[in-house]
């Protein structure tokens, strides 16, 4: 018997924007398959989903976006009996990102039109769409929609400390870390993250040298979250962790495992979270994982609005 296929893997977002103190949401209208849908695309190969949705988004309506909190996915069958799941964000767009937009009509493009939440219910082609929107508008209404992202990133592949003869701090990455620092790099910039804070180990350095490269944003390390600090008890993860939420922009950590669920678990008390089965998996990070922990802008002792994992390309 032959295998399953594997599914089809695709991405894409919700963008919305406010129009008279309401939210107009993006639609598309495809030539091809003469329906009208939320933008989004097939996976690369090569890129994580949240790169996927950035790409495929600009690609379709020439929208550069910054992702949001994720929405869940949808799965249905194609044509061709494969299955398809469609990864989506929400993403909301200012009046700077859209007056930058070109959008030109294509073959599979045919137009792109702004709507309101209700009529988007009504032209969308399928349902499984609707749902989709449907999750958009009750974060909305609830008053998170807005957030920003705290991301964990565990450093990339290193060195074996039973084979390095310095000090641990000092085990530099192997071949395979670079590549998964390389790989995560896009991926977490799709969340346009305006500080990275690392372990001043050189591992973890390492790992968010291309985001950094990427991005343009300094790297600043810190003792705090380093594993020598955690292994002596003078770390300070309460201190960086409030600090974050003090300043409510997006902030990649990169840090260890032992440390990361401390790090997890400091935000998840101060906003509220349980810590539930989801938070301890997303804690638990192997070498070039990263997690976005998305905080409510308007709520964030409400507790966290949504969790995801993603690893290297």
């Amino acid at each position: 018997m032959s295998p399953e296929p594997t599914p089809v893997l695709a991405a894409g977002a919700v963008c919305w924007r406010m129009v008279d103190g309401k939210p107009r949401v993006l639609v598309v209208y495809r030539a091809g398959h003469a329906d009208v849908s939320l933008p989004k695309g097939k996976v690369d190969p090569g890129e994580t989903l949240p790169e996927t949705a950035v790409r495929e988004i600009r690609e379709e309506t020439g929208l550069g976006i910054v992702l949001g909190a994720p929405l869940g996915t949808v799965e249905y069958t194609l044509p061709n009996g494969r299955e398809k799941v469609v990864y989506y964000w929400s993403a909301e767009v200012n009046d700077h990102d859209l007056a930058l937009a070109k959008f030109t009509p294509n073959d599979e493009i045919a137009s792109v039109e702004w709507l309101t939440i209700g009529a988007v219910r009504k032209k969308l082609s399928y349902e499984h769409d609707v749902d989709v929107i449907n999750r958009f508008a009750k974060r909305f209404k609830a008053g998170n929609a807005r957030t920003f992202p705290v991301i964990a990133v565990r450093h990339g592949k290193a060195v074996d400390p039973g084979t390095w003869d310095g000090q641990d701090a000092t085990r530099p990455l192997l071949q395979r870390g670079m590549d998964q620092a390389a790989g995560i790099a896009k991926g977490i910039a799709a969340f346009a993250p305006e500080r990275i804070i690392s372990s001043t180990a050189v591992r973890c350095l390492s790992t968010v040298a291309p985001l950094s490269e990427l991005t343009g944003i300094p790297v600043k390390p810190t003792e705090a979250i380093s594993q020598d600090a955690y292994e002596e008890g003078t770390s300070d993860v309460p201190a960086v962790i409030a600090k974050r939420l003090k300043r409510k922009v997006g902030a990649v950590l990169c840090s260890h495992g032992p440390v990361l669920p401390r790090i997890i678990a400091e935000l998840a008390a101060r906003t509220e979270t349980e810590a539930d089965a989801q938070l301890r998996r997303a804690a638990s990070l192997n070498t070039g994982d990263f997690t976005v922990l998305h905080v409510s802008l308007r709520h964030p002792r409400r507790g966290l609005v949504a969790v995801e994992t993603h690893s290297p390309a």
